[in-house]
């Protein structure tokens, strides 16, 4: 009997050890031999700052068409431009997968009803532990491995450019791996693109700084 107990509780210990193992480190994001996964931009805390109207190729903007039409487009954008927005440069791949499906649900139930601001104050207002208590909430559908998105902050008319967090997240126990603040720049024609214009931006600094980051 003594043995048998000896044997569960071994037995018990590797389990565990094996599943410490199992979670990715911030180690884990340097090595090419680990997949990434693309995942998207998560828009639902993002704060727009400067006046309402203006904001678009019509006018005024509401927050139910930014949230039913254009955070949809600038992730479609993203994935269907690949040439332009190289996601697997960024982040020292050879390719990367894509599962934007994740933050297209999370898009889809943002229910605010005001999400423009005047006050420049409201650029940057999310933390780190914001950014994993948004994420304790996906449902990644089954998906394991290294999740990559960014986590969309403030875009400001006046700054002409936007913040996001870019995350890494072990998608298995959605638990944040690395999460930086990083700006980018906005440049393009039309209301779409000018602002995918920053993921751009963030995408060509990721390329040249992502090894030292830390």
């Amino acid at each position: 009997m003594k043995k048998f107990v000896v044997s569960v509780g071994m037995l018990l210990l590797l389990t565990l050890s094996f599943e410490l193992r199992a979670q990715f480190t911030k180690a884990d994001l340097f090595k090419a031999s680990n997949a990434i996964t693309w995942i998207g931009i998560d828009y639902t805390e993002v704060k727009f700052i400067g006046p309402a109207t203006g904001w678009g190729d019509e006018g005024t903007k509401s927050p139910t068409e930014m949230r039913d039409k254009y955070f949809p487009a600038w992730n479609e954008l993203i994935i269907g431009e690949p040439k332009a927005f190289k996601l697997a440069e960024a982040v020292s791949r050879s390719e990367v997968n894509t599962a934007i499906e994740i933050t297209a649900v999370a898009n889809a139930k943002m229910n605010k009803k005001e999400i423009f601001s005047e006050n420049i104050g409201d650029f940057q207002l999310l933390t780190e532990a914001d950014v994993q208590n948004m994420i304790k909430k996906y449902d990644f559908k089954g998906k394991e491995g290294i999740g990559f998105m960014m986590v969309a902050e403030g875009m400001s008319k006046g700054r002409e450019e936007a913040s996001y967090w870019v995350t890494f997240v072990d998608m298995k126990n959605k638990k944040v791996i690395l999460a930086k603040r990083v700006l980018g720049k906005a440049a393009g024609f039309g209301f779409r693109n000018y602002w995918a214009g920053t993921v751009k931006s963030v995408l060509k600094s990721m390329k040249k700084d992502f090894k030292n980051w830390d």
